[in-house]
């Protein structure tokens, strides 16, 4: 086996068993010394890949980061040409996979997030570069908005232990969440949008010439 290899092999091995750690006890028991024990590296091979915790947390948010960036491109692909919001149809189909993968994926956002708020800057920007193009294909952005806010509340609650949902009824939110057929009706173009922001507005400058 070569160097490369052997350096692969070894780092895959720290991130699988930082994962381990940090799904059964927590992100605050994730040190280099708990990897070493976990991986069955000595912390030397450690720290020759990550030389902080830090470093291993960040690793673990691009792995996963890319993991996911890779399902979307694929399911992108598939719906461009069939769905009418493909970048809304994708974001909701990432997060459903987020939501039911037997991994620690999500974890490892979240244990970045404990540790070091800094580390989700990346994941951020590229949440906004997703959301722009969610409000651009939209005929309602705001609907597309509370479609995605529902997704992401499916996902949010399942990883935190809050959800009293079962397996079942998540899987048929996300579809519903996911059929336009059941969102097509309640779609308000941008004109009646506007229109109805207006009427309070009306109404308020007509209460006071009333009561005069």
């Amino acid at each position: 086996m070569d160097n490369a290899t052997r350096s692969e092999r070894s780092r895959n091995a720290a991130l699988e068993a930082a994962i381990a750690i940090i799904a059964r006890d927590g992100p605050g028991r994730l040190t280099l010394d708990a990897i070493a024990r976990e991986s069955g590296l000595s912390k030397g091979g450690v720290m020759h890949q990550f030389r902080t915790k830090e470093a291993v947390l960040k690793a673990l948010l691009e792995r996963q980061m890319a993991h996911f960036e890779e399902f979307s491109t694929r399911y992108m692909a598939k719906v461009s040409e069939s769905s009418a919001s493909p970048n809304l149809a994708t974001q909701l189909a990432t997060i459903r996979e987020a939501a039911t993968s037997p991994n620690s994926a999500a974890l490892a956002l979240v244990a970045a997030m404990v540790e070091n708020p800094r580390l989700m800057a990346l994941p951020r920007e590229r949440e906004m570069e997703r959301m722009a193009a969610i409000r651009e294909e939209a005929t309602d952005p705001d609907l597309a908005m509370l479609r995605w806010a529902g997704g992401m509340g499916l996902l949010l609650s399942a990883l935190f232990g809050m959800s009293p949902l079962g397996k079942e009824e998540h899987q048929r939110l996300f579809a519903r969440l996911l059929d336009d057929g059941q969102w097509s009706g309640l779609e308000q173009p941008a004109g009646k949008r506007a229109a109805k922001s207006s009427v309070p507005s009306a109404t308020k400058a007509a209460g006071p010439r009333k009561r005069a």
